[in-house]
């Protein structure tokens, strides 16, 4: 018979999969700083030796890494998804940038129609609380924190779609994005038409997930993406034309 003995789960195994199980659900995020050794030991109901192994394993995966002095993290697992060599190369080519959008487009409207069916209570006042932030930050403007709140706005409803394999692709993504490989994307609130416009936009998201309507939610996602990529044509057009006029001027200078 196909039957073989029970044998008992080493508790430092439960405590390792425990961990893990946070990472893949994106609860605990790369650089964060876990509880000491002593506080797990506690919070798990474990001795300090089982939390002691269940770290060693997990380093030896590649997702914790202890710091001297400092504790235990969890590891850059973000950071490997794209080589420098690529980052650098996406950096520096318009058709990276465009390519991103549409792929954000694709991916975010896939994200707002899921989350709009399958988010939780919880997971809609989540998204209603950053909302709400973005609301508190448009009258300081504050282009760097409207910027912060943009993607944390953007990374819930990703969160709330519940697809881990998409929320570890678009935290990495949104992470190239926060260091500007692609744009910086405090230029696009810098403007005040932009900054109106971007919260109404985010307010139809919002209101479309809220009611839970799966084809607003997409179709509001698809209208933002398609105005921030006109917006940055626009940026870009506008750089081009100073630069002409810039040297038109110093020509002009030149003559006397």
């Amino acid at each position: 018979m196909p039957f073989q003995k029970v044998t008992p789960e080493k508790l430092s195994a439960s405590v390792a999969r425990q961990v893990e199980l946070l990472i893949l659900r994106g609860i605990l995020r790369p650089g964060e700083r876990l509880p000491s050794e002593r506080d797990l030991a506690e919070r798990l109901g474990v001795s300090r030796p089982s939390v002691r192994e269940a770290v060693a394993e997990l380093t030896d995966k590649g997702l914790l890494e202890t710091r001297a002095n400092a504790g235990i993290f969890v590891a850059d697992v973000l950071g490997s998804a794209f080589s420098p060599a690529l980052v650098k190369l996406f950096g520096s080519h318009d058709e990276a940038v465009f390519d991103y959008i549409a792929f954000r487009r694709d991916m975010e409207g896939l994200a707002a129609e899921r989350a709009a069916k399958m988010a939780s209570d919880t997971d809609l006042k989540v998204i209603a609380t950053i909302f709400q932030k973005m609301e508190a930050a448009h009258p300081k403007r504050n282009p760097t924190e409207e910027a912060r709140l943009d993607a944390e706005f953007h990374l819930s409803i990703i969160e709330a779609s519940h697809n881990v394999i998409m929320l570890h692709m678009m935290r990495s993504m949104f992470d190239l994005l926060r260091e500007g490989v692609f744009y910086n994307r405090s230029v696009m609130f810098k403007q005040r038409t932009n900054r109106a416009q971007l919260l109404e936009q985010h307010r139809a998201i919002h209101d479309a997930l809220q009611d839970r309507d799966p084809e607003a939610a997409r179709a509001a996602v698809t209208q933002h993406l398609d105005y921030v990529e006109e917006a940055l044509l626009d940026q870009q057009r506008f750089e081009r034309n100073e630069e002409v006029a810039k040297l038109r001027f110093e020509h002009e200078q030149a003559r006397g």
